[in-house]
């Protein structure tokens, strides 16, 4: 990321970045990965259709981040550098790796196991450092703790059970490696959030041994209750449109419906550019040796032959090396948004449930159903918890919509300079 170089596409609007600008980097760079068979006319319709541009911008309205100074010039690594220079560093108090996997073979199953190191200078933690084995329903168990926690904050997402399906096979080191980045990404999101961080089984995941989470697994709450859960968020669901919801969450939601859309069509057009990128690198696998026996057998262009073979595997080297940017970075970043716009979807209908339930309660008081003082008090608490709500929402919001941003922004302009360096070998 330290190269300098100018990316080959659209440039930035003059002295601003925010989510409009990230969406032509995003284009521009998508437009250079194989010529004509990612021409924008077929694939975003940017001639016909502006709008597919405007990726992260349905509501230009909502919090922008940090903008660029005009006088900075517009390369890859003035815009990171320059950005990570107005973030400033961050004080870090919580470490967390993800690495040394480790297959274990039962008569009932085949499981992976990740080892988890935490180092701390916080005072609530009995010791500085910690290791432990977890395994993947680990990590599924603290993000639904979270969630149940948590509803209305942005738990950030956990690799599916089988990533980049028909890419790489299940149990592969290849797999497990993409995992394992994932889970390691997931700790440490979790650890840099303001709230999260802090929660009670977040500590636990990090600190206790495997018998004693297990035991604090199954210490949760019983059927009964998980069945309460489930018949109230079942019947707030079938309510039908909240009547009082804030403008800002309707934003939100047509911003969030439009992102899923965007980022699932960059997600498609990801996994084609890699497919015919190793289509291409296996064609040229081929030819390498078929012009190397070919020149064994003509004395006049015979060199000339050896030249070309070469050239080829060459050729395919680069290839590789590009693919292996794709699927390190660009792919496993893309999917993740998938994700989190489901994620997003999610947390706005919990909030929309907690406001759904307030509205009932209201209309029952109106229409006399029961008891007036029972149902103002019942009133005023669901008030208080929609305030909580909303405020835990909003901010969780903003500082989601600035990571999305980096992590766009930082993502496609490592992918613009591996096409760069790519093009020029």
């Amino acid at each position: 990321m330290e190269t300098e170089g100018r990316v080959a596409g659209p440039a930035l609007p003059a002295g601003g970045e925010g989510p409009g600008a990230d969406s032509h980097l995003a284009a521009g760079v998508l437009g250079t990965a194989r010529g004509p068979v990612l021409a924008a006319a077929e694939v975003l319709a940017l001639d016909d259709e502006e709008d597919d541009l405007e990726v992260f911008s349905k509501d230009t309205s909502l919090t922008e981040v940090n903008s660029f100074s005009p006088s900075v010039p517009i390369s890859p690594s003035s815009m990171i550098n320059q950005y990570k220079f107005e973030d400033g560093p961050e004080l870090r108090d919580l470490f967390i790796t993800v690495d040394d996997p480790e297959s274990h073979i039962t008569a009932i199953e085949t499981f992976i196991t990740y080892r988890v190191v935490t180092k701390t200078t916080r005072g609530e933690f009995d010791s500085s450092e910690y290791e432990v084995q977890r395994r993947y329903q680990d990590f599924l168990w603290l993000k639904s703790k979270l969630e149940e926690a948590h509803p209305t904050l942005i738990i950030p997402p956990l690799p599916e059970k089988f990533i980049m399906k028909g890419m790489v096979e299940r149990f592969s080191d290849e797999f497990i490696e993409t995992r394992r980045k994932a889970l390691h990404k997931f700790l440490n999101r979790i650890a840099d959030h303001p709230t999260l961080t802090f929660n009670e089984d977040f500590k636990i995941f990090l600190t206790a041994q495997a018998w004693e989470l297990s035991s604090h697994k199954k210490q949760g709450p019983g059927l009964l209750s998980r069945m309460g859960r489930t018949v109230r968020a079942v019947a707030s669901s079938v309510r039908g449109a909240v009547k009082n919801r804030p403008e800002m969450f309707t934003q939100m939601n047509d911003y969030m419906e439009t992102f899923s859309q965007k980022i699932n069509l960059l997600d498609k057009i990801a996994h084609r550019i890699y497919k015919e990128e190793r289509d291409y690198c296996n064609e040229m696998k081929e030819y390498g040796p078929i012009h190397t026996l070919w020149s064994a057998s003509e004395e006049a262009i015979g060199d000339s032959l050896k030249g070309l073979a070469g050239c080829i595997d060459r050729c395919c080297r680069a290839t590789e090396r590009r693919m292996a940017g794709l699927s390190e970075h660009l792919l496993p970043m893309l999917h993740e948004y998938v994700l989190y716009g489901e994620i997003l979807m999610g947390v706005l209908k919990r909030r929309d449930q907690i406001q759904g339930e307030l509205d009932s309660k209201v209309d029952a008081l109106a229409n006399k159903k029961t008891e007036k003082d029972l149902f103002s008090e019942e009133i005023g608490k669901l008030e208080d918890k929609v305030e909580r709500a909303n405020n835990a929402l909003k901010a969780d919001w903003d500082r989601w919509k600035q990571n999305m941003q980096w992590d766009m922004r930082s993502t496609f302009t490592n992918v613009a300079e591996n096409n760069l360096r790519y093009y020029e070998e």
